[in-house]
């Protein structure tokens, strides 16, 4: 600990505490929110409204770090051992208890319960977990993925079951990029959904939904919606456009890209005589986050995901933090942990993903080369955003009004005449300005015509 960091105040992983409270209570919520997170620590001996480092006497030191120790390891579940050590700042002591990222989450204060003594981390303060994200700390823990958690309360009739299959190949096909890729899609079968954990069998040998079943489909009608907004401003004072998405999760994830598409700029450039549509951010990387935050999505919560629209940004919210192990470095190298596997083969299968891991990688490329400042990610422990910065003079990309005027312009033009785009004079070339003036004198000038008299795209 560093006089720069104590300097910077309380944070994710710091607190403060002047002294060792009497009552454990006080700093033991810290303790379990570290653990049940990134880890942290905490440092006795320094205001924490000030940032005045005051020491702990000297005298005391020993006794201090016995009494810290012993509580923690006291009052956890499952135990928590501290390394709990002294540093000189300022020719002052202080006390710093450090706070290992538990591995058999979810932790909790032992005298409390685990219903109540569960605490997490956020915005650099401790806070009760709730019964929701307790519950999903169990799965993870567990090694285990909430969608294929057996819904014994619903049944699926075969006939269900090979619709549901029919539609998935029909998504599948569609989403193909190429014959080949379309051509490879393959009849899949109950057993398949079952191996995938769709599907789930019981002890008496009958078949049941899974969670990753019912919000495939969308079958719950809270907890599977997408919601989408277009806010005026920077903030969600105003709406100016809301939608609410349900029906098969494949269905909501168009419907929300189709959403974004209107509602952000579409432009154009020159590409010789021909104009080339461009929206103002990158559409695969639009749709792919969209797809990823229905992968990650924490179905524990009682939250939506959310897709927001603003003057200067579109955002994009997921329920659910960081898996263990995620932490923002690797997942831009491209490292991926997805929290449902279940609905992750079945996207995969629908060719709605390529490979797990290479969508952060890939858009942080696509922005460089829109020209757009990097994405901003947030870990706010309950839920996880990505901000993609809009920037029209950067992109110098045209706005819808000069999009319309170069349809306009072009509609002027016959239907055999060679159809331009027709811009301001610095956006076109010397070889188009030649075209265009060929076609204003000859209106029924053809594309060939062009060409042979040495004005080529």
């Amino acid at each position: 600990m560093t006089i720069e960091e104590i300097l910077a105040g309380e944070s994710k992983n710091v607190e403060f505490k002047v002294q060792r409270p009497k009552d454990s209570i006080k700093y033991m919520k810290t303790v379990i929110a570290f653990s049940n997170g990134e880890g942290g620590r905490i440092v006795f001996g320094v205001d924490d409204d000030t940032r005045e480092v005051v020491g702990i006497p000297k005298e005391n030191v020993f006794s201090e770090i016995d009494a810290i120790t012993t509580a923690i390891s006291d009052s956890c579940e499952p135990v928590v051992i501290p390394d709990v050590y002294l540093q000189t700042i300022e020719d002052k002591t202080i006390i710093i208890a450090e706070i290992s990222s538990g591995k058999q989450r979810p932790y909790y204060i032992k005298s409390m319960g685990i219903k109540d003594g569960t605490y997490i981390r956020v915005s650099g303060t401790s806070r009760p977990a709730g019964r929701d994200l307790t519950a999903e700390m169990y799965y993870e823990d567990e090694g285990r993925s909430y969608d294929k958690v057996i819904r014994r309360d619903l049944t699926v009739t075969d006939e269900e079951i090979a619709e549901l299959c029919r539609q998935m190949k029909e998504v599948a096909i569609a989403n193909g990029k190429s014959k080949t890729q379309k051509e490879a899609v393959k009849d899949i079968t109950k057993n398949v959904l079952l191996s995938w954990g769709l599907l789930a069998e019981a002890e008496d040998g009958s078949i049941h939904p899974t969670n990753g079943y019912v919000f495939l489909l969308g079958k719950d009608e809270f907890l599977s919606h997408i919601q989408c907004g277009m806010f005026k401003g920077k903030t969600r004072a105003v709406f100016v456009d809301k939608r609410e998405y349900g029906g098969p999760l494949w269905q909501q994830i168009d419907d929300s890209f189709q959403f974004v598409l209107r509602n952000i700029h579409l432009g154009a450039k020159l590409e010789g005589i021909y104009r080339k549509d461009i929206y103002e951010l990158p559409p695969d990387s639009i749709r792919e986050l969209i797809i990823n935050a229905v992968m990650n999505c924490s179905f524990l919560q009682n939250s939506h995901i959310q897709v927001a629209i603003y003057d200067d940004r579109l955002e994009i919210t997921s329920p659910g933090g960081f898996m263990p192990g995620v932490t923002l470095d690797k997942m831009k190298e491209g490292y991926s942990k997805i929290r449902n596997r279940a609905l992750a083969h079945a996207f995969s299968y629908m060719n709605l993903i390529e490979a797990w891991g290479s969508g952060i990688p890939k858009l942080m490329e696509a922005m460089q080369e829109y020209g757009l400042r990097e994405p901003e990610f947030r870990d706010m422990e309950i839920g996880f955003r990505i901000n993609l910065y809009r920037n029209m003079e950067e992109t110098r990309i045209e706005t819808d009004q000069d999009v319309q005027k170069v349809d306009q312009d072009i509609q002027k033009l016959t239907d055999d005449a060679v159809k331009i785009s027709v811009y301001t004079e610095y956006n076109l070339t010397d070889k188009s300005k030649a075209v265009l003036a060929l076609i204003k004198e000859q209106p029924d000038i053809t594309e060939r015509d062009c060409s042979s008299i040495g004005v080529e795209n």
